[in-house]
């Protein structure tokens, strides 16, 4: 069974480490659940990665059939899939979330909701369109079921990951304060506009083979 190496794994999982950038979403978790007690915080903490877990697993399966419905070739989606990381990167870089992710009415949408755990902090804020582009890239990579196997478990660590930091996303905040988060923001950012140029010009290599010559 043909898979990548342990460098493309781990380099799938600091994509989407990247992508989803946790500690981004760290003040804006605490904004979402400042009225709620410390238990139901822990508990949509949990409840907000599990919910991310499941849709990118869901994607990791279903994404090559969605290409398929709508007649996309994988290299196409690699350009489009890293022109949308390059743009979320570049909001990134100026410590912003981008209205890729969420936009100003969806933003007001949820501050009125009682349960932000899968929306919209599940979806679209964690697994969004820039994590589901970059799952459904991976997955075209091999075809085994062991690739597979690898990536699910890439997701459900950085699920363990993202539900370990929102239980304790105050210390966290107090510990960093805004200026150490935007640093690391800024660092996602310069890793996924990396990311996004790689996606770009790979995809226009296969698309226009002279520009591999």
């Amino acid at each position: 069974m043909e898979t990548g190496t342990i460098n493309e794994y781990l380099k799938f999982f600091i994509a989407l480490l990247a992508i989803v950038n946790p500690m981004g979403m760290l003040p804006v978790f605490i904004n979402m659940t400042a009225h709620q007690t410390a238990e139901v915080r822990r508990k949509n903490s949990v409840m907000a990665a599990v919910s991310m877990g499941i849709i990118l697993l869901v994607v990791l399966f279903s994404g090559e059939a969605i290409l398929r419905f709508f007649g996309i070739s994988v290299d196409s989606f690699r350009v489009g899939g890293g022109i949308l990381i390059l743009l979320m990167a570049i909001s990134m870089l100026n410590a912003k979330m981008g209205n890729v992710r969420q936009t100003k009415e969806e933003e007001l949408d949820s501050a009125e909701r009682d349960n932000v755990a899968v929306v919209p902090l599940g979806t679209p804020l964690l697994a969004g369109p820039g994590a589901i582009s970059t799952v459904i890239l991976y997955a075209q990579r091999y075809p085994s079921p062991l690739h597979y196997i690898y990536l699910m478990v890439a997701i459900v660590l950085l699920a363990c990951l993202i539900a370990c930091l929102f239980r304790l996303a105050p210390a966290i905040t107090r510990l960093f304060g805004k200026t150490g988060i935007n640093i690391v923001t800024r660092l996602m950012g310069l890793i996924m506009a990396a990311m996004g140029v790689e996606f770009i010009a790979s995809g226009l290599r296969h698309l226009f083979p002279v520009l591999a010559g």
